[in-house]
């Protein structure tokens, strides 16, 4: 209990003073924050004397930074104080020798250093000067370089319309407001705020879990020579410590200046498909769609005619000319009479080549059948459904070499200049990379090993259909090239500890990581476990959240690791507990509203649950519903006689 407590101490967010603080300051803030967080996470490791010496570390700190005689400085520090006052009191009854600490005192407004009382009628009045002379033969102006796109000094820094959405388009505007780079649009405040496939880059209070913070200040974003000033850097991390608000009028509004396009048709009807239907949505519909509306109305840069198909229910919902489906009337729907140039100019536009009458009967017949859907869920990306669609349908063997294509194409990205790749298979892995045969040889039959492993968890069919193919497995000598892979073929920056990970996407399934020439066989093996049960767990079934895949996978490594090393195992623990200690509610959990590493850790915390023996029997129910294509949300209320969302806020309470 006292863990817990310590931990909720140490790891609540600091609440944000209405006053700017200088740059300085603010730097001054995140510093303390940062070092009785460490405290913090030593002591949950039972490292009691170093969350001593973090604690004396940030002790000096806050007597640095409070020479400053500031008062909106003082307030801002309030939460940390208390948290090392907390933190002192529990070491020093866990034995650890602390010099004494006397929290200090707020200085007052009218000491130098602060902002307060200045302009009061006190304050002694500026004489304005006088108007000057003017010249009548000026000289010409030299040319200034281009101002800076910084907030004018009259809007607030917290605020999202005047200060936030100004910078996002100045400096993030080809890639991620005009496009959509690695899955990642900022086109809109609802669009920030949702990230990318991998996860939220922006927490509300936390300017260290948000990603969009950490990949500036690396000098990873933005790409293309441009940069973020430091004045501009501190008014994102103001907005977000102020709780990252939204004070516009449409969170969905285009923050380029575009016009937002009128909504029609909001509240459309999905009706689910019953299996009469002779023609699918997700495999023969969707994939016509995507192929010749791309650009105009799907992942488009500006939408025309106010018509976006990105998903099912945008497509139901139509555009600026209204419904362009009406379930039952194929003929009759806008969308038919366009494709077939019977109303205004045919489509698809731009001198592309019209769709063939057997393709718009298609399409027509999926409307007179009831413009069903039978993908996951009406905000799936129609891309994504189409190539789950693709993928439930292909045999292992189209599969295998699908991604066998795709993992050429990959390594291209990252090694075009730079060697030779290899490539080695093996029953299970295509296993590939800028490394020699031998290497990936010595992979491969490691990976095999660990599938006992991922046997013993995941009990489903064998040979290459385990994975619906046979995955893919990319050996990088270095991290810095694992690093790159992972910039330039999934748009994003893996963290400076990771040296594995894995990726599935309806089609694409592959496990990355590094392996140094001199590394031992168990730490690669231990690398290689937790991706791999991962994986295999994210290809049972067409929505299984990457929280149960992902932490199926880690508490499985964890468990391995733990036989090996009680020390990690325990810091393991430790940061498990961290993790629970700031989970507020299972909704919280559920909609990944928490940083990547929480919804990590807690995912493994749940996953071990699962895989007890009391709980195993569902389990391995769930994973078979799963095999024979039920929902996960269907799979898991069976296997547990209650819904993820109960089962999660039952498990809360129990910890």
């Amino acid at each position: 209990m006292r863990l817990i407590l310590l931990l909720a101490a140490l790891l609540l967010l600091p609440t944000v003073s209405k006053a700017e603080l200088s740059v300085r300051q603010a730097r001054m803030v995140e510093v303390i924050n940062a070092t009785v967080m460490k405290a913090g996470i030593s002591y949950a490791g039972g490292d009691y004397q170093q969350a001593g010496n973090r604690i004396v570390e940030a002790i000096k700190q806050l007597d640095a930074a409070m020479q400053s005689d500031s008062p909106e400085l003082y307030d801002r520090l309030v939460p940390a104080i208390k948290r090392i006052q907390k933190a002192h009191a529990m070491l020093e009854f866990e034995g650890v020798s602390l010099p004494p600490f006397q929290p200090p005192t707020r200085p007052r407004s009218d000491q130098p250093g602060s902002s307060e009382g200045k302009g009061t009628p006190s304050a002694k009045p500026t004489p304005e000067p006088s108007p000057p002379q003017r010249d009548p033969n000026p000289p010409k102006p030299e040319p200034s370089p281009k101002p800076e796109p910084v907030p004018p000094s009259s809007v607030s820094m917290t605020s999202f319309t005047g200060a936030v959405a100004p910078i996002l388009v100045s400096r993030c505007g080809r890639c991620h407001v005009a496009d959509n780079k690695g899955g990642f649009s900022a086109a809109s405040y609802s669009a920030l705020m949702k990230g990318p496939p991998e996860g939220v880059v922006v927490f509300a209070g936390d300017t260290v879990a948000s990603r969009l913070i950490e990949t500036i200040e690396t000098g990873d974003m933005p790409r293309g020579g441009g940069r973020v000033t430091p004045q501009e850097l501190q008014t994102l991390k103001a907005w977000i410590l102020a709780g990252a608000k939204f004070d516009g009028t449409d969170p969905d509004a285009p923050i380029g200046g575009a016009a937002t396009p009128p909504r029609v048709n909001m509240n459309v009807e999905v009706r689910r498909a019953t299996g009469s239907e002779t023609v699918s949505f997700a495999a023969d519909v969707a994939p016509l769609l995507v192929e010749n509306c791309n650009g105009c109305h799907i992942e488009a840069r500006q939408t025309r005619g106010g018509l976006r198909m990105d998903t099912f229910a945008q497509l139901l919902r139509g555009g600026d000319s209204g419904s362009i489906v009406v379930p039952g009337k194929g003929s009759e729907s806008l969308l038919v009479q366009k494709l077939r140039g019977m109303v205004g100019n045919r489509m698809p536009a731009g001198n592309r080549p019209a769709l063939s009458e057997d393709a718009i009967a298609l399409i027509s017949t999926w409307i007179d059948e009831g413009a069903t859907l039978d993908g996951a869920s009406a905000t799936q990306p129609l891309g994504v459904m189409s190539q789950l669609a693709w993928a439930a349908a292909a045999t292992p063997e189209q599969l295998s070499e699908r991604r066998a294509d795709l993992a050429a194409k990959n390594l291209r990205l990252v090694t075009a200049s730079s060697g030779k790749i290899a490539t080695y298979s093996s029953d299970h892995f295509l296993v590939a990379g800028p490394v020699s045969g031998q290497a990936l040889k010595w992979v491969a039959e490691l990976a095999e090993d660990q599938m006992k492993t991922v046997r013993s968890v995941i009990k489903s069919k064998s040979g290459e259909s385990f994975y619906r193919g046979k995955a893919t497995i990319f050996v990088f000598p270095k991290r810095y090239d694992y690093s790159e892979f992972a910039k330039m073929v999934e748009g994003r920056s893996v963290p400076t500890d990771w040296t594995s990970h894995w990726k599935y996407d309806g089609i694409d399934a592959y496990v990355s990581l590094v392996r140094g020439d001199r590394e031992e066989e168990d730490v690669v093996e231990l690398r290689l476990a937790a991706p791999l049960v991962s994986l295999a767990v994210a290809t049972r079934g067409r929505d299984v959240p990457r929280w149960f895949a992902e932490g199926t996978g880690v508490a499985t490594a964890h468990r391995l690791a733990g036989s090996r090393d009680r020390d990690a195992r325990r810091k393991q623990g430790a940061e498990i507990a961290a993790a629970i200690a700031s989970l507020e509610n299972a909704k919280q959990f559920l909609e990944e509203k928490l940083s990547p590493e929480q919804t990590d850790r807690i995912g493994a915390a749940l996953a071990a649950t699962l895989l007890d023996r009391p709980l195993r029997r569902g389990f391995d129910s769930m994973v078979r519903l799963l095999d024979e294509g039920q929902s996960f949300e269907r799979a898991f209320q069976q296997a547990y006689r209650a819904t993820p969302q109960q089962f999660v806020e039952a498990w809360i309470k129990s910890r």
